[in-house]
């Protein structure tokens, strides 16, 4: 066991929490984080009700360990996608895009933990105010959606920390042993990962999708509708049409245009890493190996103990 509020409080043995990574976070890859001692997470984004309703069957097949649902509060289908996770038996519900407000005393009556994404104090304060249980504080250094912001996680995560009361967790920029004992040392409980677990065998990504990631060096992730939604992802033929878009004063039709629908399905699930967003965190050039995720899990804590002395 590893000790700390996070894993208190969502019955956990490490305080490591899976991304919600839409189309690779399904049941295959959250069993096995929260087999591993972390809180595996579903990627409720980016299913429908009925699909999530299967995946939460093949979770609780593989597992009898907490696992939680990431639920953006920009789908419409929210409070559908919430019920669904209550009545399936997760343990916490993970809300981001939008104020956790609506849906808090909903979840947290019916016994699950509340935990939201803030890319800055306001928001987490905000959400504090709301009655989440633990923030997700999470950095540029992000894959995937980040916020308008672009504060790195350096500097958020000791702000956050000092502003509210309730848990933080860690997220952005953080994939071994170094990453997790920095974010303890300023002032975390806990870790978020979504990078590092793509490249496991356990994740539901296309090997395209990880090989690239493989391939990835410190450089090779961009950050590309700034105007819209910041996303990181990895720099290719699609982003940087995106990019030189943007330079160009495209407006907001056409960027919506070119970026698409199913771009990032297209990368995950069908390989397409040239027409495909690949989301990335800048960490990918740090990740050169496939591993189980028992074995990044492991490897994080044994490390943090031997090197660094930490055992909360």
């Amino acid at each position: 066991m590893f000790k700390t509020e996070v894993t208190r409080r969502l019955n956990i043995e490490y305080p490591i929490i899976l991304g919600g990574m839409v189309w690779i976070c399904m049941h295959e890859l959250c069993a096995a984080v929260s087999e591993a001692g972390g809180l595996g997470v579903l990627a409720g984004g980016s299913m429908t009700a009925d699909e999530l309703k299967g995946e939460i069957e093949s979770v609780r097949e593989k597992t009898k360990k907490p696992f939680g649902i990431n639920i953006p509060l920009l789908r419409p289908d929210a409070e559908d996608l919430i019920d669904i996770s209550i009545e399936g038996g997760a343990a916490a519900v993970i809300t981001s895009a939008g104020n956790p407000k609506r849906f808090t005393k909903k979840i947290k009556d019916a016994g699950l933990v509340v935990l939201h994404v803030s890319p800055n104090v306001t928001l987490a304060k905000k959400a504090e105010d709301a009655g989440v249980d633990i923030i997700v504080a999470e950095g540029f250094e992000a894959g995937g959606h980040n916020g308008f912001d672009e504060i790195g996680t350096m500097a958020l995560i000791p702000q956050v920390v000092d502003n509210v009361s309730i848990p933080v967790v860690a997220a952005g920029g953080i994939a071994d042993s170094r990453g997790f004992a920095a974010a303890f040392a300023l002032g975390a409980g806990g870790v978020q990962m979504g990078t590092r677990f793509v490249a496991t065998h356990e994740a539901r990504a296309h090997k395209n999708f990880k090989d690239a990631i493989l391939g990835v060096t410190d450089t090779g992730t961009i950050v590309t509708a700034r105007t819209l939604g910041p996303t990181r992802c990895i720099k290719n033929p699609l982003a940087e049409k995106i990019l030189a878009a943007e330079k160009g004063g495209a407006g907001v039709e056409e960027l919506y245009e070119l970026i698409g629908e199913g771009r990032s399905r297209k990368a995950a699930v069908d390989g397409d890493i040239v027409e495909g967003t690949v989301y990335c965190g800048q960490i990918g050039g740090l990740i050169s190996e496939l591993k189980s995720v028992k074995t990044v899990i492991d490897d994080i804590i044994k490390n943090s103990r031997k090197t660094f002395n930490l055992d909360p």
